[in-house]
């Protein structure tokens, strides 16, 4: 977290997502952004929920979901995502069973993401009438006595981490099974801003939102340097963190917003967020 040294006033609350997915967003952020006023937490997204539906941020990389839970408390940035079209590579279901041979069997789902936990569940469900028992909890923290899973959710940094270690005979990548089935991307996370943030501070929100698209210009010019920084955190090989990181999406163009209410609309008919989630709205002056 980045904090105050000569009393400033603080006056912008931001949270950002410290995987290797936004590495070519953050790395170059940390490096150049010198603004004082405007205090970083780094967080995973399940944190960043809470604490931005709290109002303990102003904005920041918040789960899709986050968004259509709260509709009437947040803006959608314009133009900036964490998304996918087809494999994304670091949000899969490992599994030691075929898909079809999971009904009913434990699925430990991690619990950093709940975009990913309901989408995992809408593959499951909805597009295989597969219907296991769910826990949440994270892979690397399974106990001795725990019941063993016969699959896992895992997201980010962890995913990469199973990936590399291939103990699981099958693996699902969730954003190549949604495009499959929809036809569409998938936008995992997308920058919230409060709603009365978006209206009473506009020009901060329209800086935040130019040095944001700045970092990321400049972070995809980088890449290569970039993956070499990043990928001993897994550790992976660094040209494999270069190819996933070529996969990653970050813009929120018409088909991202498609992509968007068409998940929507398959929580909504869940029960899992309010009718009010749709039609979306975006934020700002950009």
């Amino acid at each position: 977290m980045n904090g105050l040294s000569n009393g400033m006033k603080i006056t912008a609350r931001i949270g950002m997502v410290n995987y290797i997915n936004t590495a070519p967003l953050y790395e170059v952020w940390r490096q150049s952004v010198r603004r004082a006023d405007w205090r970083i937490t780094e967080a995973p997204p399940s944190v960043l929920n809470r604490m931005l539906h709290e109002n303990e941020l102003d904005l920041g990389f918040v789960s899709s979901q986050e968004y259509a839970l709260h509709p009437g408390e947040y803006r959608i940035m314009s133009d900036l995502s964490i998304s996918s079209t087809g494999p994304v590579g670091s949000v899969f279901l490992f599994s030691e069973l075929p898909i079809a041979g999971l009904d009913e069997q434990l699925v430990l789902l991690s619990p950093q993401s709940q975009t990913s936990v309901s989408l995992v569940k809408i593959i499951l469900e909805e597009f295989h009438q597969v219907h296991p028992r769910y826990r949440s909890g994270l892979a690397s923290e399974l106990g001795q006595d725990a019941e063993r899973p016969a699959a896992v959710l895992a997201i980010g940094d962890e995913a990469l981490r199973l990936a590399v270690e291939a103990r699981y005979p099958h693996r699902l990548d969730l954003g190549e099974a949604w495009q499959e089935r929809t036809g569409l991307p998938f936008v995992f996370a997308v920058w919230a801003v409060r709603e009365n943030f978006c209206r009473e501070e506009p020009d901060t929100v329209f800086a935040i939102y130019q040095e944001l698209h700045r970092c990321l210009r400049e972070g995809k010019a980088r890449l290569p340097e970039i993956s070499a920084i990043v990928a001993k955190r897994v550790p992976m090989d660094e040209a494999a963190c270069y190819r996933y990181l070529q996969r990653i999406e970050y813009d929120l163009g018409n088909e991202k917003q498609e992509a968007l209410r068409r998940f929507f609309e398959y929580l909504i008919k869940r029960g899992e967020v309010p009718a009010s989630a749709l039609p979306l709205k975006v934020c700002g002056k950009q």
